[in-house]
């Protein structure tokens, strides 16, 4: 999962995509691509991140006519997302009666995965791992400085990671060890101290 935003403090979402993950693959036949056309205007700085203006977003639809649609393709399944509290925390203030099951952050899932990488952003991930991207949605604009993120795109190389790193992993209880940050949903409890009584 990916969201983008028009660079407003709280953020107005421009685009929500959603993969689910089957079978240990990416299921795009249910996947989820919204572009949305937010109630204030995106930012110059927000346009840079992801490539979308205002005029790009003009005749897509609002937040209130999406709202019940994304939420219906979420349900109430598991989310992953690259630094995915950003995300989560964006699409939960739009859909606050959303309760996914867990989320998997796979920023956190890379740290302990793979020690040592100089970074652990998407992008350096990308090379170090090098999934098979080619079916992926739309791009990632490497042309311009930063790269543009496309949350259809991120979505799909999330996925891909998420995926190349899972098999690291002998149990899913070891994978949601590491992958889930504290006071997500899905987090694991903290052990109890035994007592005497």
């Amino acid at each position: 999962m990916d969201v983008e935003g028009n660079g407003a403090t709280p953020p107005d979402l421009v685009e929500v995509a959603a993969l689910p993950v089957r079978d240990g693959r990416p299921d795009t036949s249910t996947a989820g691509a919204w572009l949305i056309n937010p109630p204030r205007p995106v930012t110059p700085f927000a346009a840079r991140v992801h490539g979308l203006t205002s005029e790009i977003l003009a005749n897509s639809p609002t937040w209130q006519e999406l709202a019940d649609q994304v939420h219906s393709v979420l349900g109430n399944a598991w989310i992953c997302g690259h630094n995915v509290h950003v995300d989560y925390r964006a699409l939960k203030a739009h859909l606050p009666k959303w309760e996914p099951a867990g989320v998997i952050d796979t920023l956190r899932l890379a740290r302990a995965t793979y020690k040592g990488l100089p970074s652990y952003g998407l992008d350096t991930l990308i090379n170090h791992i090098r999934p098979d991207l080619s079916a992926a949605p739309a791009h990632r604009h490497r042309a311009t400085v930063p790269p543009c993120h496309r949350a259809t795109y991120d979505a799909y190389a999330t996925a891909q990671i998420l995926i190349a790193m899972a098999d690291q992993y002998e149990t899913w209880d070891q994978l949601i060890a590491v992958a889930v940050p504290p006071g997500m949903p899905g987090a694991p409890e903290p052990e109890k101290d035994a007592t005497l009584w």
